[in-house]
């Protein structure tokens, strides 16, 4: 299995960089334990008042203020808080509304750009709203998850770019088997209406175009899983980091991810400018084509007026029968039943809303939500009691990732026989059609399961990998943004979930940029789809994201040494997976059972 040129550098990057913290971080930290351990001491609220090393111990005051050296709880829209209090501290208003316009705008941009934002939102988290890194890799979840949905909004009614699908065999390509050259292929739009005239005319009278959704549902039921079953490991595999080592992590992958973007909108401003030169070469050689066939019709009417009517009604006779006959040629060589399985299977791909696989994505969702809900996380109690200590903990970890990759395996089997269905009947496939076989299964599998982790790890989407995988498939770039936002949102949801349900994002403020985001999204994309229809520069789009991430990169490496710093450059040593408070250590966990009174006040 041969691996993409644009992930083995990621790979081989994180692959280095792991090996390197594993062996230093041990050494600095054993030398520097006793330095790091009174190096901060902040004062948390909790069991009467006691001091924690780091505020993500102190539940329900998360964060962190180093002037006061106290934990503190964040209120949104908090416009008259208090230094020194911590449940109204310092008001943050100006810092949510900037906020709020920030995040409104980046949610229309990388929606249209086809990726979730994350690599937007985790460092803008940091810097702009002050959150803790891991809190702000959970907010950026439930940013991306209302990001998402906004842009399924759209994309749900969308239909697939090729929307005059014919039932013929076609011309089988040469450079890829199974597939057939398109029918618009070198011809102006003259030709090719004239073409799409021919076709409706001529067969057995039953001909007509199809199209599809613009959401590859097939593809996103099979990669989707794949890519939720990397996203838990990648949340299991937080818990276990320290701050600085999550920050590390995020510097190298978004810097990575920036080089990769500005690759790509360098690739996307030569094909804006090849596509700007090729439609004028086009409009110029029809100008031409009109000129030559008016000249041409002046030349017939002379030559009809000089002979005499019998003569001319029979040449126009002998040429309606050869267009007919050339027309017919391709209908008349196709087996009858080939030709009714295909337009059934064809008839089937077309709607719009396939019930039972929207229906499918939703029980796969709900599915892994209610085994987390199950399961429990950091700060937040099973709903069955059970602890990190108990053996049914791990049972409902190992159900995760069955449910996730079995739901995988079963939608897989279910394309390559799909796959192979279509190819029986000579299905017209197009150039930018996956045709499904066991190698691509394990080659796209494992890829998409990296990506997932990256996305439950740092708290982006995973469309950034998921983005150029998609293109080196050889999808129509609408196509894999549709289908990437849609299984982005399945993965951002279920981590979102996870986040919130762990107490390291304020539920306040996970559903009030959830809805930000959902309202920029749904707006912005609207919008600039139809920019990007009018002007054809979508290449401006993935330059300014490119360089969005490139200074979100940039910020994650300067809140790294800043953090450092306060902290005196010690480096904490990873966190245990497993930590259970005995009972005379535990306080009561009021503040999270909130009351109707308190989530409702008036």
């Amino acid at each position: 299995m041969a691996m993409a040129p644009s992930i083995r550098p990621l790979i081989l990057l994180l692959f280095t960089f792991t090996i390197i913290l594993t062996y230093l971080a041990p050494l600095v930290s054993a030398a520097d334990d006793d330095k790091c351990s009174a190096a901060g001491k902040f004062s948390c609220p909790n069991c009467g008042g006691i001091s924690v090393s780091d505020c993500m111990d102190c539940e329900g005051y998360l964060f962190t203020d180093y002037q006061y050296e106290l934990c503190y709880d964040r209120k949104l829209f908090n416009g008259n808080g208090e230094n020194g209090d911590s449940d109204n501290h310092y008001p943050f208003l100006w810092y949510d509304i900037a906020g709020t316009f920030v995040w409104f705008f980046t949610a229309g941009i990388a929606t249209a750009c086809g990726v979730g934002g994350g690599g937007i939102y985790v460092p803008m988290g940091i810097l702009l709203l002050r959150f803790p890194p891991k809190p702000s890799s959970g907010l950026s979840q439930a940013s991306i998850f209302g990001a998402s949905l906004g842009g399924l909004i759209v994309n749900i009614r969308n239909r697939h770019p090729d929307k005059f699908i014919r039932d013929t065999k076609g011309t089988p390509s040469e450079a890829l088997p199974g597939k057939i050259v398109s029918y618009e292929k070198d011809k102006g739009p003259a030709e090719i209406e004239s073409d799409k005239e021919r076709y409706l005319e001529g067969g057995d009278g039953k001909r007509k175009f199809y199209t599809r959704p613009v959401i590859d549902y097939n593809m996103a039921l099979f990669l989707a899983p794949m890519e939720m079953a990397g996203a838990v490991l990648g949340v299991i595999i937080q818990r276990l980091f320290p701050n600085w080592l999550f920050l590390s992590f995020a510097a190298v992958i978004l810097g990575f991810t920036s080089y990769k973007t500005f690759k790509k909108f360098l690739a996307a401003y030569q094909k804006d400018k090849d596509a700007r030169e090729e439609t004028l070469a086009l409009s110029v050689r029809e100008s031409q084509r009109a000129l030559d066939v008016t000249a041409n019709q002046e030349r017939q009417k002379a030559l009809l007026d000089a002979n005499n009517d019998a003569d001319g009604e029979m040449e126009m006779t002998e040429i309606g029968a050869t267009t007919a006959a050339e027309d017919g040629s391709e209908s008349s060589q196709d087996d009858p039943k080939d030709l009714e399985k295909r337009r059934q299977l064809l008839e089937n791909d077309a709607r719009q809303y396939p019930k039972e696989k929207i229906a499918y994505l939703i029980l796969l969702w709900a599915g892994l939500t209610v085994i987390t809900f199950l399961k429990g996380g950091k700060g937040v109690d099973s709903v069955i009691g059970l602890n990190c200590e108990d053996a049914g903990f791990y049972v409902l970890v190992a159900l995760q990732f069955l449910w996730t990759l079995g739901f995988a395996a079963v939608f897989g089997y279910k394309n390559v026989k799909g796959t192979q269905e279509r190819l029986d009947v000579n299905y017209p496939f197009n150039e930018a059609d996956v045709l499904w076989d066991y190698k691509k299964l394990q080659f796209y599998s494992f890829f998409t399961f990296v990506a997932g982790i990256v996305a439950g790890l740092i708290g982006i989407g995973g469309g950034m990998v998921l983005g150029p995988l998609m293109l080196v498939m050889g999808i129509n770039p609408r196509v894999s943004t549709a289908t990437t936002a849609t299984m982005i949102l399945l993965t951002s949801s279920s981590v979102a979930v996870m986040f919130v349900m762990s107490g390291l994002v304020p539920w306040e403020y996970a559903v009030y940029f959830f809805f930000v985001c959902l309202c920029g999204a749904y707006i912005g994309k609207t919008k600039i789809d139809s920019y990007v229809k009018r002007t054809g520069m979508s290449s401006v789009l993935v330059g300014t994201l490119a360089t969005i991430i490139l200074l979100a990169t940039i910020g994650c490496i300067v809140i790294l040494f800043m953090n450092l710093a306060k902290v005196d450059w010690c480096l904490d040593g990873f966190n245990a997976f497993c930590t259970v408070k005995s009972a005379e250590d535990k306080c009561p966990a009021a503040r999270f059972l909130l009351g109707a009174a308190e989530i409702f006040p008036y």
